[in-house]
């Protein structure tokens, strides 16, 4: 997990999850109040009378990572002895300061039996990041980082892990990520509101839903774009191959799951459509065809891609499917997770824009005589 500036790539990522439970744990930030009673008292308050499976597996699987994240970046930065302990302290303090936050919450019930499933979590993430450590699971890993990735992947390793959890978040389109305009140009109707500029902003115009080869072409960019940005940083045909191989089935599944936790089992293929299996079949077909590419050549496609998907999905209107997803994510089980999912779904195609243009302009190393 080190690149080679001996940087962890453990360290980025356990500061985006220690973002994530803080925001899971206090969200909507709202309804803040006092009730005169301490923080803390929570740990000696009765037991929960009711416990659903959901909140107890919840509890404990998400603070796992944290544990392990954190333990990981630790021993690969040097320290081994304090990973262990830290590893295990960090996550039971994390969640104390939680749970007791929330009792200036109106909408969040502390509770001591959060507290240890959470602390019993990152204590599993500890032992995890051990024992792969002792077993030299990273190694292959290090070995892989060295070999068969490009020498600066100015961290788009890190922007495609974030890419399965981007796809989960319902959206107008499947695989359309980044549709913000709609919702910048009632932010800017509203804060012009009453002022001089009050009519200068342009008025939301009702525009025509995408056609089906229109979908079906957005599909296909939107999901041939991140494939290029892995494309971008595989030195070797054969990874980007298994890379290939590995991602689609990977957005097939997202979308499945995401379908699934959003309006049950028996409607898991609800989203896959004739324009959107047609989408896909594109995206494969125009996967294959750049197998071959260079490493600049692939960037530079992945921002062309991602121009004209943004540019049609930011012109396409919002349909009664994705109103009713929404409503069932930020009313249900998944309200805590609907705010920081929300805005991972909405800027992640810009922090791969970002990334694909730093890999377009960066110079190639004059000690590589792979492909550009």
């Amino acid at each position: 997990m080190n690149d080679r500036r001996g940087i962890s790539t453990a360290w980025p990522l356990f500061l985006f999850y220690f973002v994530l439970v803080v925001y899971a744990s206090l969200y909507p930030f709202t309804g803040w109040r006092s009730q005169g009673i301490a923080p803390w008292l929570f740990l000696t308050a009765p037991w929960p009378s009711y416990l659903t499976t959901f909140d107890l597996v919840s509890n404990f699987m998400g603070y796992v990572p944290l544990g392990f994240l954190l333990a990981l970046a630790l021993a690969r930065s040097g320290y081994t002895r304090a990973a262990w302990w830290l590893g295990m302290a960090v996550p039971a303090m994390v969640s104390l300061l939680m749970e007791g936050t929330q009792n200036f919450l109106l909408h969040r019930v502390p509770s001591q039996v959060d507290w240890l499933l959470n602390s019993a979590g990152g204590a599993m993430g500890v032992l995890l990041a051990w024992l792969m450590l002792r077993w030299g699971l990273l190694g292959p890993w290090q070995a892989f980082r060295q070999t068969g990735l490009v020498q600066r992947t100015h961290g788009a390793v890190l922007v495609l892990l974030f890419w399965p959890l981007a796809l989960l978040y319902p959206t107008p389109l499947p695989y359309g990520l980044g549709q913000v305009w709609p919702r910048l140009e009632a932010a800017l109707i509203r804060l012009t509101e009453g002022s001089i500029l009050d009519g200068w902003v342009p008025q939301p115009a009702l525009s025509p839903p995408l056609s089906p080869l229109t979908e079906a072409v957005v599909v296909a960019l939107c999901v041939w774009a991140p494939i290029l940005l892995g494309f971008a940083i595989l030195r070797r045909t054969a990874h980007r191959a298994v890379f290939m191989l590995l991602s689609i089935p990977m957005v097939l599944g997202v979308s499945m799951l995401s379908a699934s936790l959003t309006y049950g089992p028996q409607h898991a293929w609800v989203w896959l459509t004739q324009p959107v299996s047609l989408g896909l079949i594109f995206a494969l077909a125009m996967t294959l065809f750049s197998l071959t590419i260079g490493h600049r050549t692939a960037a530079v496609l992945s921002l062309l891609a991602w121009s004209f998907a943004l540019g049609w999905l930011n012109r396409a209107p919002e349909v009664a499917y994705f109103a009713q997803s929404l409503q069932i994510w930020e009313q249900g089980r998944f309200i805590h997770f609907h705010g920081l999912s929300q805005w991972l779904g909405w800027l992640w195609p810009y922090g791969a824009l970002w990334v694909g243009l730093r890999l377009a302009l960066r110079p190639a190393p004059s000690s590589y005589n792979g492909r550009l």
